[in-house]
């Protein structure tokens, strides 16, 4: 198919494919081009893989090192971003724009793999933006690339990859799968502990898993730029993407304010854990646990924002000794390493992607939820961040970190 550039998934069961002579429309259920594109050189019956193309090293590695494999590879770049963010995302630099789609086509025209542009902006905007908003508007501190890797990178790729006929996915995560003996999968640890990111994976299914490959994660993030270079690959020294995507300029309560207008609550009073009141804040989403900078309370001392109370719109104030606890509630559990917990069990716990983590016991309550006990105190464990417990190098599984009346606190 000469002239293949890259084609795009519309909303409405269509496949838009830029050709150099033009653009046309073709439905979905056309599709057998690809394969028939993606099989060129008559291999015959390989393994076909997906592979989830952000225009960085990594995944651009990821798909050289599938088709070094001998896998059927084609090159796929979500398109995620609304409109009214294009431009000041492509700014800044981050992943899943305009540029990323020309940094992946030119990675893709190297490989000589078919490439194409798949349209996931209502699954993005209601999976991530959407819940992004609606978790700072009720004073929880959300982690919106968790949700985007379950329910864009993994759920509605994994869809749209199977009606291609693909027999996999792949990422550029530094992560593993592997088999245990109890025969489930689980994510383990890459090679590299610097660039580690099994913590944003906890939440991956068998049936996710099965259809996975990683292969990033058998190599250390210098060894991974040699091979692009070696290979040609025009991003090979590319910088790596920073930050949330969504928000380039890193001013969250803007785009709060931006997205949900009245919906938005106003100022309100800091206070002390008695109530008492200490100043006025701008409003609850501009804090989150932990908080120290931009507070503006002539206090004397290190102050930091200890909790969130959006029912009275305050923001509680303390000092660092208050944002310690050995205990963390969490709910939302998936299970990977193990069906369910069925005793308390000594794992290693991580609260934030950037936490060294600690060993703890973990406990299911009546509820469902998991109880955390750790030997050491944790800091600034925040409600509606995520927690990846794990069982040696092999993701146990993880949760959500609970807030309001079920937040532990220090006995």
């Amino acid at each position: 198919m000469d002239g293949f550039h890259k084609g795009l998934f519309g909303a409405e069961g269509f496949l838009w494919v830029i050709f150099m002579t033009g653009i046309f429309q073709i439905p979905m259920e056309c599709m057998g081009f690809i394969q028939e594109e993606s099989q060129s050189g008559g291999i015959g019956l390989k393994q076909k893989v997906v592979v989830g193309m952000s225009g960085g090293v990594d995944s651009s590695v990821a798909a050289y090192l599938l088709k070094e494999q001998g896998y059927d590879v084609i090159g796929v770049t979500m398109r995620i971003w609304p409109d009214h963010i294009q431009a000041s995302a492509e700014t800044a630099g981050n992943c899943c724009g305009l540029t990323a789609v020309e940094d992946a086509g030119r990675v893709a025209e190297v490989l000589n793999i078919p490439y194409v542009v798949m349209d996931f902006r209502q699954e993005f905007q209601h999976h991530v933006m959407d819940y992004f908003v609606e978790e700072y508007l009720r004073g929880y501190t959300p982690n919106p690339c968790i949700a985007c890797n379950r329910y864009v990178k993994w759920e509605a790729l994994l869809e749209h990859s199977r009606a291609v006929g693909a027999d996999y996915i792949a990422t550029g995560h530094y992560a593993r799968i592997a088999r245990l003996a109890n025969g489930r999968l689980a994510v383990r640890s890459s090679v590299t502990a610097a660039k580690d990111q099994t913590y944003a994976l906890y939440h991956l299914t068998q049936s996710q898993l099965a259809h996975t490959l990683m292969p990033v994660g058998e190599y250390e993030k210098s060894r991974i730029r040699a091979i692009a270079e070696k290979a040609g690959l025009p991003v090979a020294h590319k910088r790596d993407s920073q930050e949330i995507c969504f928000v380039p300029d890193r001013d969250y309560a803007g785009f709060i304010s931006r997205t949900a207008k009245e919906h938005v609550p106003g100022p309100g009073n800091f206070v002390d854990d008695s109530g008492n009141i200490l100043g006025r804040h701008r409003g609850i989403t501009h804090y989150t646990i932990g908080q120290r900078r931009g507070l503006e309370l002539p206090m004397g001392e290190r102050v930091y924002v200890t909790e969130i109370r959006p029912d009275t719109n305050e923001v509680v104030i303390g000092k660092d000794e208050d944002l310690f606890t050995r205990e963390v509630l969490c709910h939302k559990m998936n299970y990977m390493s193990i069906e369910d917990l069925k005793q308390p069990m000594r794992v290693f716990g991580k609260i934030r992607y950037n936490h060294k983590g600690e060993y703890c016991t973990i406990e299911k309550q009546s509820d469902g939820s998991v109880l955390a006990v750790f030997e050491k105190p944790v800091r600034a464990a925040a409600p509606g961040q995520s927690v990846c417990f794990y069982d040696g190098e092999y993701v146990l599984g993880g949760g959500i970190i609970e807030g309001g009346q079920g937040r532990a606190r220090n006995n």
